[in-house]
C-alpha cells in the first residue's frame, strides 16, 4: 500500500494523518501502513477515536495503550497548544505524566485495581446566564424555589412535622402551640427591646415575636437575617405568635466524612489580583517555584510532587475601574494585560495539575451572582492554558472520583456577600469579623444558602434560586475576605484561600488586617489541612 492510499482510506474514516507520522522510520515501509489501518479499525470498534481529528506519533501511542477519551481529549487540548506557541514544556511534562499513569494503570489492573485515571474532575454545575427581557416575576421566582426546597427540609424536622400555613394559623380561634415555615420579610425590634419578625408563606403575613426574657432563643434571633427561610414553634394568640424555638435548615449530623482511597493532594488559593500595585509577585513566583519542586526541604519538594489539584476562587485579575480612582494603584491599567500576565504565571504550574478556576468581583463580568465563567474575549490567555478549567461563580465540582470512591463534591464561591453578613450578623461581627471566614461559611452551610438577604450580593434574575446549597459538599471554598481560615463543621470542611495581595489602601482606612500568601492544602487520603506560608 502507497501512502496516499493510506491517507484516502484514513480520510475516510474521518482521521487525518500527521506528516511526521507518515515520515516516522516506524512507518517507512507498506505493510506497517496496512497494520496502521487495521489498528484504527480495531479502535474504532471500541469508540476510541470518536472525538478526534488528526492521528500522530503521540496520540497513536496512547491510543495502543487504550487510554480512555477523556485522556484523548485532554492530549488533544495540549497539542493543540504545544503546535499555536511551541511551548514544548509543559507538553513534554503532560505526554510524560501520562505515560506514567498508563503504566501505572496497567500495574493496577493487573492487580484487580479498578480505579479511574489520576486526577478526575467532573463539572457538576456551572451556571450559564441567557440574557433575555426581565420582568418583576422573574425575581419572585428566585424567592418561590427557595421557600419551595427549603420548607422542603424543614418538614422533615421532628420539630415542625405538624406545620401549618399562615392563613390556617390566622384562622384558629384557640391559643395552642403551632408549628409554621416561612421568610423573613421583616426584623424590627421594640422599645421594650423583643424582637418582632415578620414571617410570610405563599399564604399569608404573620408576626413572631421573640421575647427577651428567652435568653438562648433571643441570642439566636440576634442572627436572623432579612429574606432566609426559617421554622418557627410558638404559641399562637390572635395574629402573632410567641415563639418558643427557632429552627434552620441546617446540616445533617450523619454526614459522612469521606476520606480518598490513594494519597493525592488538593491546593485552595483565591485573591491573586494581578495587576494591582499590592500584587505579591515575588511571594507568589515562590510558591510556584515551591509547586515545581525548585525549593523547600526533602519533606516540602515531596509534597509539591503530590499536588493535583489547585483551586482558585476569584479575582485572578485587579480589573479596572471597579472602584474610583482604582488606576492609580494599578501597575498594569489594561485588563487585557492583567490577565496575559496572570497566564504567564499559571503556565509555570505543573501540567499534570488540574487548575480549576471561578470568577470574582474584580473580574471584568457582571456582579450579579450567578456569575458566569470568565469572558473569552478578556480571558482567551487563561482558556488556552491546557490544564486550565473555568467554571462560574458559584460552582460545584467533584474530584478524585474513581470507580469505587465517589469523589469530593467541591462548592466554590468567591465571597461577594460576606461583607452583609460581617457587617450585620452580631455572632460574626462581635468574634472577630473578617478574620472568621470560618463562621461566615457556618452561617451561610446552617440556612443552605449563599446569600440568603437578597442586599447581601447582586442577583441575577434566574428560573430558581441558584445560590442555595442544594447539595451538601465535601469542601466548601472561598476568598475575598483576604484571610486563609480552615475549619470544619458537620464534616463539611470549609476553606478561606487567602489572597496573594498586600493590604490596599482601603483595607487600611476600614482597619482591615489581610493575611496574604498562605496556601491551604489538603490531603484527600487522610483529610490533614496545611497552611504553608510564603512570605
Amino acid at each position: 500500500m502507497d501512502q496516499l492510499t493510506l491517507i484516502n482510506q484514513c480520510f475516510e474514516k474521518k482521521i487525518l494523518l500527521n506528516k511526521e507520522l507518515l515520515e516516522s522510520s516506524e512507518f517507512s515501509e507498506s505493510n506497517n501502513f496496512e497494520e496502521l489501518l487495521i489498528k484504527l479499525d480495531q479502535f474504532n470498534e471500541c469508540n476510541l477515536f470518536s472525538l478526534l481529528l488528526t492521528l500522530n506519533k503521540d496520540n497513536l501511542f496512547f491510543l495502543e495503550k487504550k487510554s480512555q477519551t477523556t485522556e484523548l481529549l485532554e492530549f488533544d487540548k495540549f497539542r493543540v497548544y504545544f503546535e499555536k506557541n511551541k511551548e514544548t514544556e509543559s507538553y513534554s511534562s503532560f505526554l510524560n505524566d501520562l505515560k506514567q499513569k498508563l503504566d501505572q494503570n496497567k500495574k493496577d489492573s493487573n492487580e484487580n485495581n479498578n480505579n479511574l485515571s489520576d486526577s478526575a474532575l467532573n463539572i457538576v454545575n456551572s451556571y450559564q446566564n441567557k440574557p433575555k427581557k426581565y420582568e418583576i416575576r422573574d425575581f419572585t421566582k428566585i424567592f418561590i424555589s427557595r421557600y419551595k426546597f427549603i420548607e422542603n427540609i424543614l418538614r422533615n424536622r421532628q420539630e415542625l412535622s405538624n406545620t401549618l400555613s399562615i392563613n390556617k394559623i390566622l384562622n384558629k380561634k384557640e391559643k395552642e402551640t403551632v408549628s409554621l415555615i416561612g421568610i423573613i420579610s421583616e426584623i424590627n425590634q421594640t422599645k421594650a427591646g423583643n424582637f418582632i419578625t415578620v414571617l410570610e408563606d405563599l399564604t399569608g403575613q404573620i408576626k413572631i415575636i421573640i421575647t427577651k426574657n428567652k435568653k438562648e432563643l433571643f441570642d439566636s434571633a440576634k442572627d436572623l437575617v432579612p429574606d432566609e427561610v426559617i421554622g418557627i414553634k410558638g404559641v399562637n394568640q390572635g395574629d402573632v405568635i410567641f415563639a418558643e424555638k427557632i429552627i434552620w435548615p441546617e446540616i445533617p449530623l450523619d454526614r459522612e466524612f469521606k476520606k480518598a482511597p490513594e494519597e493525592e493532594h488538593v491546593i485552595f488559593l483565591s485573591d491573586l489580583h494581578v495587576g494591582s500595585t499590592e500584587f505579591l509577585e515575588k511571594e507568589f513566583k515562590k510558591f510556584l517555584s515551591w509547586l515545581n519542586g525548585e525549593t523547600g526541604n526533602q519533606e516540602q519538594k515531596e509534597l509539591s510532587q503530590k499536588i493535583k489539584y489547585l483551586v482558585i476562587t476569584g479575582d485572578i485579575v485587579d480589573g479596572v475601574g471597579i472602584y474610583p480612582n482604582q488606576d492609580k494603584e494599578l501597575t498594569i491599567k489594561d485588563v487585557y494585560q492583567q490577565f496575559s500576565v496572570a497566564a504567564e504565571l499559571l503556565k509555570r504550574v505543573p501540567a499534570h495539575i488540574k487548575i480549576i478556576i471561578c470568577p470574582g468581583n474584580h473580574e471584568p463580568l457582571h456582579l450579579a451572582e450567578p456569575q458566569p465563567a470568565f469572558n473569552l474575549k478578556y480571558a482567551q490567555p487563561l482558556s488556552e492554558l491546557p490544564n486550565v478549567t473555568l467554571v462560574s461563580n458559584p460552582a460545584s465540582i467533584n474530584i478524585a472520583q474513581t470507580k469505587d470512591f465517589p469523589g469530593f463534591d467541591i462548592l466554590l464561591y468567591h465571597g461577594y456577600s460576606f461583607d452583609y453578613y460581617v457587617a450585620n450578623v452580631d455572632s460574626i461581627r462581635s468574634n472577630g469579623g473578617y478574620q472568621r471566614a470560618d463562621l461566615i461559611m457556618k452561617f451561610l452551610l446552617r440556612r443552605r444558602h449563599l446569600a440568603p438577604t437578597f442586599t447581601s450580593t447582586p442577583y441575577f434574575p434566574s428560573p430558581e434560586d441558584y445560590l442555595l446549597i442544594k447539595k451538601i459538599p465535601d469542601f466548601f471554598v472561598t476568598g475575598h475576605i483576604h484571610y486563609a481560615v480552615a475549619a470544619n463543621y458537620r464534616n463539611v470542611t470549609m476553606i478561606c484561600g487567602s489572597c496573594w495581595q498586600a493590604k490596599t489602601s482601603f483595607q487600611e482606612k476600614v482597619g482591615h488586617e489581610p493575611q496574604p500568601a498562605r496556601v491551604p492544602i489538603v490531603n484527600l487520603k487522610t483529610r490533614e489541612i496545611k497552611i504553608l506560608k510564603f512570605i
